[in-house]
């Protein structure tokens, strides 16, 4: 156990390029170089991931540690693997908020919000790519959640599960839709949106935790889908960030190693200091653990239940959807002038040209912006 724990909190301090690269650096680690994991338990473990809502990468962690020593053995690994990245963002925040005023730091980030943008706009497209693929509902589930999104900014996370029931509705709809049973349908989502809309009471950090504890159970598709959840939320609800906060916040997740969800602790920290970094860290990953430990073994047993796929495909069509409206609605606090007009265009270009470097094309951006705007 000594040496997994020390081969994920290594792997939580290089384990750049996202979460399929991380995966494939333990594939290969794990699997293939040490033998510590049979093939089928790992691939178990990522079958896992794509089904339960949560960032994939951290999933699998999780998993190993589940096989290895039980809900103990998750929880060890997965503070191994976040403390790095948990680490990095939370000194990056309290510079961030230390020295905001100056001028090189608004300089850095009028450069990387463009950048940003490029990178969620490609994700957002290659995930709906993967998970439509030449299905007409997939796409027409994408591009209504796209347009909502857009054009409103609402929190979407009831809209995640209205996705996924409503592919099960078509695929796989169980008895009673399929004997024409009426007035009980709405009893489907009746539960979850009086969750969703609850409002968090007691004071910030109590606020925090609610949050984020809701964020964590509704990152369907990819890391990057809790972003449109997120800013409906941090910024549209509570008013606790600006949207220029707000796209900074998502920068850190993208350039630093570990999960995009560990935006979190950065949002945290600008909303009630260290008490609110760790507490929206600790947050949003507990749906993610509980995802795992709880019906891990059960779903790695039903994946292939149709109305469990149903589901998944629905909501993960809808997360791309969210994505790429999101990205619509962030670019117009991050694209102000033809100077982030062009480094959007550039970046979108990089995206293109090259995968899995988005440390990189930050970096770049924050040059740019830098050369730009000036010291």
């Amino acid at each position: 156990m000594r040496k997994l724990l020390r081969y994920f909190l290594g792997l939580g301090i290089w384990g750049f390029g996202g979460p399929i690269a991380t995966v494939g650096y333990m594939q290969r680690d794990l699997v293939e170089r040490r033998g510590w994991l049979d093939r089928q338990d790992f691939i178990n473990g990522v079958a896992l991931g794509q089904t339960m809502p949560g960032p994939l990468a951290a999933q699998v962690v999780m998993w190993v540690g589940y096989l290895w020593s039980g809900a103990s053995g998750a929880l060890a690994t997965a503070a191994a693997f976040i403390l790095p990245s948990f680490l990095i963002v939370l000194s990056v925040a309290i510079i961030y908020v230390r020295f905001s005023g100056l001028q090189i730091i608004q300089s850095m980030f009028y450069g990387i919000a463009p950048a940003v943008m490029a990178i969620i706009a490609f994700a957002a497209v290659k995930l709906a790519q993967l998970t439509d693929e030449k299905d007409a509902r997939l796409w027409g589930i994408t591009l209504v959640i796209f347009a909502v999104t857009a054009l409103t900014g609402a929190e979407i996370a009831l809209l995640f599960i209205t996705a996924g029931v409503v592919m099960i509705a078509l695929d796989a709809p169980p008895a009673f839709l399929r004997r024409g049973s009426r007035g009980s349908g709405t009893a489907v989502v009746g539960v979850p949106f009086s969750i969703l809309t609850g409002t968090a009471v007691g004071g910030t950090l109590v606020a925090l935790a609610l949050f984020f504890l809701k964020a964590g159970a509704f990152i369907f598709g990819s890391g990057l889908a809790i972003v449109p959840f997120l800013k409906a939320g941090v910024v549209s609800q509570h008013h606790w960030l600006t949207e220029t906060q707000f796209l900074d916040a998502v920068a850190m997740g993208l350039i630093t190693p570990g999960p995009v969800v560990i935006t979190a602790t950065f949002i945290g920290y600008l909303v009630g200091g260290l008490a609110g970094a760790v507490v929206a860290t600790v947050a949003i990953f507990i749906p993610i653990y509980l995802g795992v430990v709880l019906p891990g073994r059960w779903f790695i047993r039903h994946q292939a239940h149709p109305q469990v796929r149903a589901f998944v495909k629905g909501a993960t069509a809808a997360a791309a959807g969210a994505i790429a409206g999101a990205t619509v609605v962030l670019t117009r606090a991050a694209v102000t002038d033809v100077a982030t007009v062009a480094i959007l265009i550039a970046s979108m270009l990089f995206a293109w040209k090259f995968r899995n470097k988005e440390p990189l094309l930050v970096l770049f951006a924050a040059i740019a912006g830098i050369l730009l705007k000036g010291l």
